[in-house]
């Protein structure tokens, strides 16, 4: 890779991302680009990282705290690929991601929307195989079910239906919160997605019973 001239670099990361016969080997050298001079080469080495780190947690390990440490960037592009790479690599292995989870849903407070909305897609990646990690964290994603932004407010309620097909006890508790949302709310789309979440839970309680 030339590292100097961004646009020919981001046009190889572009390629490599198809390439995915050969991301094993291309994980140190793409680790290290998460500290290149240009902030669209970091962000699309994150986006990369996360991927790889779907396929290979294990391989993407020694570059996790890298990665969590682009969540205090001032960047917000920066910080939204960053929390969505812990949450790819999250999904694969738990236990890589484990000890900054905590990190990863503090910018469920961040000034940025779009940051804020990749918490909720993060957390869904990784309630995928492991919801019982958010099991004290419930009230995070219900305080961004009110969020000031609409496009956080139409994803909030999908945390909720995913945690809900899989640990319905987890979400019962805001029901009623996703009752209001689904016959109150102003937006179209969080109405349909809250009765989506309220049926899931529903749906998945009555398995659960029958069991």
């Amino acid at each position: 890779m030339n590292l100097e001239n961004e646009k020919e670099l981001y046009a190889v990361l572009g390629t490599l991302t198809k390439q995915k016969s050969d991301w094993q080997k291309a994980i140190p050298q793409v680790a290290s680009l998460i500290e290149h001079p240009s902030k669209k080469i970091q962000a699309k080495a994150l986006w990369l990282i996360g991927e790889m780190g779907l396929s290979y947690p294990h391989f993407i390990a020694p570059y996790v705290e890298l990665i969590a440490q682009k969540l205090k960037d001032s960047d917000e592009k920066i910080r939204e690929r960053a929390v969505g790479a812990l949450g790819r690599i999250g999904r694969a292995k738990i236990d890589v991601i484990a000890k900054y989870i905590t990190a990863m849903l503090a910018m469920a407070d961040d000034r940025s929307p779009q940051v804020r909305m990749n918490v909720i897609w993060a957390a869904e990646n990784v309630t995928t195989e492991n919801p019982s990690v958010f099991e004290n964290s419930m009230d995070i994603f219900n305080q961004l079910l009110h969020d000031s932004a609409t496009r956080v407010r139409r994803e909030a309620p999908e945390i909720f239906r995913v945690i809900g097909k899989r640990k319905p006890e987890m979400v019962k508790p805001y029901i009623d919160t996703l009752k209001y949302l689904s016959e109150n709310d102003v937006d179209r789309v969080v109405r349909i997605h809250s009765l989506g979440a309220i049926k899931a839970i529903l749906n998945n309680s009555i398995l659960e019973y029958k069991r």
